[in-house]
């Protein structure tokens, strides 16, 4: 009852009439409470280029057997939290959809719909796409791979058309129908937002304040948007927010989708620090 008090507002309850009843109370009461709407995000497990300490961005990587068993992880952690879901919403990019096939499929949730969207894509990592970050912050120094890699305004410099891995991403008939002019050949943290939060709040916001119980399964930066977003975290840092893969988080939101709990991670505290730690460290020169 003490938690229900905390909820109401002061002045209501100073101005309460002397004939208060049981039952004007549990009306009351009722009336201040505040409705929670529950979503679930997942970055995907390691992929091969995370093994490898490479910048993947749009690339398609496949998941590692270490990501593979952080997806059945994640899976597990939320059958034990019991946690259930009405629609999932994942990227165009493989590592995230196998991430959250095999979410659904531990949790025993395989029946529920799918929504794909380029717009839940990792960041686009424009020329640094292909290369090792310990090797790269051997070159340019580490603060510029942090900046590179963490900053909020910063892109790294774009994918040119004879860059490796331009073909291959550029021309991906998954992107067929996407306005070319929205298509991107760098990005930093800002421009992900840009085109990540259209989807959130046009898409996922709806479903949520109909009640739906939602999972999104996506990548480091596109997450990094939406909880910068959430929790109103500063261009600073931002910088030094670290999502691990494979590990699931809960936000609790009100009506006004501000949270009432933030990134409660389903894992124990040393794990997920190790975990956040190992993706920190992977900008740094070996």
């Amino acid at each position: 009852m003490a938690a229900m008090w905390k909820l109401c507002n002061v002045n209501q309850m100073m101005s309460r009439p002397r004939s208060w009843t049981l039952e004007s109370h549990r009306m009351f009461s009722e009336k201040c409470e505040v409705k929670k709407f529950v979503v679930v995000m997942v970055r995907h497990g390691e992929s091969e280029w995370n093994k490898k300490n490479l910048f993947c961005g749009w690339f398609d990587a496949m998941l590692t057997k270490k990501g593979k068993e952080e997806a059945c992880a994640a899976g597990k952690a939320i059958k034990d939290a019991k946690l259930k879901f009405d629609v999932a919403h994942t990227s165009l990019l493989v590592r995230a959809h196998d991430t959250l096939k095999a979410v659904l499929t531990v949790s025993e949730q395989t029946g529920i719909p799918v929504c794909k969207s380029w717009r839940l894509n990792e960041r686009h990592y424009g020329g640094l796409t292909g290369l090792n970050k310990a090797e790269t912050a051997k070159k340019f120094g580490e603060e510029q791979v942090k900046i590179w890699r963490r900053s909020f305004d910063t892109p790294p410099p774009p994918m040119e058309k004879d860059h490796k891995y331009y073909e291959c991403i550029a021309k991906d008939p998954r992107y067929k129908d996407i306005d070319p002019c929205d298509l991107p050949n760098t990005e930093s943290l800002k421009l992900t937002i840009e085109r990540t939060l259209p989807y959130w709040n046009e898409i996922i916001v709806p479903q949520i304040k109909e009640g739906k119980k939602l999972i999104i399964a996506a990548h480091g930066n596109s997450l990094r948007g939406i909880v910068k977003h959430l929790d109103g975290i500063s261009d600073k840092d931002i910088m030094e927010l670290n999502l691990p893969t494979g590990i699931p988080f809960v936000y609790e939101l009100d009506e006004c989708m501000k949270p009432l709990v933030s990134m409660k991670f389903l894992g124990d505290l040393e794990t997920v620090k190790k975990a956040m730690e190992t993706v920190a460290n992977q900008g740094k020169a070996k």
